[in-house]
């Protein structure tokens, strides 16, 4: 038990961190078309999901119509409509706001994972102070913050939606399935937005860029979250939302791009701090659960 908690901690750590990275790599795919550029990405991803599923002896599994719909749920809301409402905010408002509202993940998933410990709370409070901070507090447009709202429902029924599925599919299945059904509908609204002209041939900046994307945002990312998520529960993995934006300040500083200022700093270290209160509610738990066996 103690191993696989270990595991699943590190594996949300990392799995958060990567996402992070996002930001300072996509730079390199900026001026190619947003839509067309994402479903490229998971064309990419699923591709290589679904040719590890096939070098594992992973069959495909048979669902119930309770499965199809968590899953259908979870691809249009925690991947479609989660890349769709980030770039509106961001057109709208900048990326400030939607940042801004996607640091109380923490917080959001804590309380949907039903009656969080005290000290969960606590620590999910603390994450989202420090990502807000980091972050940058946002102002902008009321469509701007409508459009951040939905990417935070997007954000979390990524992660609650994968719940009942991951028991029977596991996470390799599930993240080969969401994103092998994300392509085609982000098609569709890369058509809509920009037409025939979603996709054009990628510079090679832009194709590594894509690449890193795909490989290590998407199927890497997305396998050590889903394999974590079970062992630790929403509101446990939930915190290690927070190392998103601090994965986006050490991103930015190694590449040159922006050096952290204190602000930044003492917000990563309030998201580090809220982690371990947070993880310490576990630790409570299971003492208070021993003591009444050992009288």
């Amino acid at each position: 038990m103690r191993n696989g908690m270990k595991n699943g901690i590190m594996g949300a750590a990392a799995a958060m961190f990567l996402v992070g990275t996002l930001a300072g790599v996509s730079g390199l795919v900026g001026a190619y078309p947003i839509y067309g550029g994402q479903a490229v990405r998971y064309l990419v991803a699923a591709v290589i999901l679904l040719i590890i599923t096939r070098v594992m002896g992973l069959r495909f599994v048979r669902m119930t119509g309770r499965e199809a719909l968590c899953l259908l749920g979870l691809t249009l809301l925690g991947l479609v409509f989660f890349n769709v409402a980030v770039v509106e905010s961001t057109r709208a408002s900048g990326p400030a706001l939607v940042g801004t509202v996607l640091g109380t993940v923490p917080l959001a998933l804590a309380l949907a994972g039903g009656r969080p410990a005290p000290r969960l709370l606590l620590g999910a409070g603390v994450v989202v102070a420090g990502a807000t901070l980091a972050t940058g507090l946002g102002s902008g447009t009321p469509e701007g913050l409508l459009w951040a709202l939905g990417a935070l429902v997007g954000e979390v029924s990524f992660s609650l939606l994968a719940i009942p599925l991951l028991p029977k599919l596991g996470p390799i299945r599930v993240s080969a399935y969401s994103t092998t059904l994300a392509v085609p509908m982000l098609a569709v609204v890369g058509l809509i937005d920009a037409g025939t002209g979603m996709l054009r041939v990628p510079t090679v900046a832009e194709a590594l860029g894509f690449a890193y994307l795909a490989v290590v945002v998407t199927v890497v990312a997305f396998f050590l979250w889903y394999n974590s998520l079970p062992k630790l529960g929403p509101g446990r993995a939930g915190l290690f939302a927070g190392l998103i934006p601090v994965a986006a300040i050490v991103t930015g500083a190694v590449l040159g791009v922006a050096m952290p200022t204190a602000y930044d700093l003492l917000g990563a270290g309030l998201v580090v701090a809220g982690i371990l209160i947070g993880l310490s509610a576990e630790r409570a738990g299971a003492k208070a659960a021993v003591r009444p066996s050992e009288a």
